[in-house]
């Protein structure tokens, strides 16, 4: 028997997407706070310190896993939507930069999905969504994903999403090379590490930074292809205040700097 909801849904939208879960009477759906979008009537909300998915873990047990979640940047409640009424209802939820939603059903993968810490939006009551801790010290120092990951467990449907386009990968024993930052999610199955991106000219005048994530073994690579943090770098590097280009876009200067810029 499933231990999760079995929620119904429809992704919205291209590049700024959301998605709209239907929820039959007395299910719930679990999200991260603040990525609510729209609910209709008879769905009540409640923050709770925890995902829901072990009722019987207690008070230290749940504070154990708001201490984790600390860590890792996130809020310590999450938002918990049941449809209260007897019809059903939909509630929906995006994420807060442009990019893709992707919905998997953890029961098509093993029942696991790891995942950049950040990217979790909601998931059908019953999944654990929790963090882990990479193993490898390499990994965490110099990997896009740090030391943190997100780790999702279940039977049902979770969404997370990622930064511009997302493409999936199957690793049939091959071995990946990928920018640290453009890993989304990956399956159990798929071990993670970091090398040197090539020689040290390489490393130091190529562009593609000075270490690559490896990812070798079976499983599911989903990749994104504009990870916020270099979303977050190009618009600081824009900005005025930060040394960038204060010349108008629309103007005869601006024109000229342009082109001065090579753009």
């Amino acid at each position: 028997m499933r231990r999760c909801h079995e929620v119904d849904y429809e992704i919205k939208g291209h590049d700024m997407q959301l998605v709209e879960v239907e929820l039959d009477p007395q299910e719930t759906v679990v999200a991260e706070a603040g990525a609510m979008t729209y609910m209709e009537q008879d769905i009540n909300f409640e923050a709770k310190m925890g995902d829901g998915s072990n009722p019987d873990s207690g008070f230290f047990g749940k504070v154990f896993s708001a201490g984790k979640r600390v860590l890792s940047g996130e809020s310590v409640f999450m938002t918990h939507f049941t449809n209260q009424g007897y019809e059903k209802r939909r509630v929906a939820f995006a994420a807060p930069y442009p990019g893709t939603i992707l919905a998997i059903d953890l029961a098509d993968i093993g029942g696991e999905l790891i995942c950049q810490k950040d990217s979790f939006l909601a998931a059908a009551m019953g999944t654990q969504v929790s963090t882990s801790f990479n193993r490898r010290l390499g990994a965490g120092f110099f990997g896009g994903e740090g030391f943190i990951l997100q780790n999702l467990q279940g039977d049902g449907m979770a969404f997370i999403h990622a930064g511009g386009t997302l493409i999936r990968k199957e690793l049939n024993g091959e071995t990946l090379r990928v920018d640290t930052g453009c890993i989304a999610a990956f399956t159990s199955g798929i071990d993670y590490d970091i090398q040197k991106s090539g020689s040290m000219k390489s490393m130091l005048f190529g562009g593609e930074g000075l270490f690559l994530a490896t990812l070798s073994g079976h499983g599911s690579v989903w990749l994104q292809s504009l990870p916020f943090s270099r979303m977050a770098d190009r618009i600081i590097a824009s900005a005025p205040s930060s040394g960038g280009s204060d010349k108008g876009e629309g103007s005869v200067l601006g024109s000229i700097g342009r082109m001065i810029d090579g753009r």
